[in-house]
């Protein structure tokens, strides 16, 4: 008889199981929850690092554009610079041509 009043109930063993199974079940979820937050936090971060960098490069085009034309006037304003030397340099040469310079 004291086996009997000594022995946990037939059925606590499996509730008992069942609970540590649910445990490491919640705990496993948890788990899987704070991986995937850190995760999330990790995308948002690198989506806001991609927006910072397409800004970036939109800025950098629009200001490789400007340049791109301001050296394009630079240029013309050589070829015109180079144009008029060469007229003037002509003169001159005519000029000492002409009084035997």
């Amino acid at each position: 008889m004291y086996a009997l009043k000594h022995r946990p109930p037939l059925q606590d063993a499996p509730i008992e199981a069942a609970t540590k199974r649910l445990h490491a079940a919640l705990d496993a979820l948890t788990d899987a929850i704070d991986r995937r937050r850190e995760a999330d936090r990790h995308q948002e971060a690198l989506l806001a690092q991609l927006h910072a960098l397409g800004n970036d490069r939109a800025r950098l085009a629009a200001e490789l554009d400007v340049s791109q034309s301001q050296a394009g006037a630079v240029e013309e304003v050589g070829r015109e610079v180079i144009r008029r030397l060469d007229v003037a340099m002509g003169t001159i040469r005519d000029v000492l041509a002409t009084h035997g310079g």
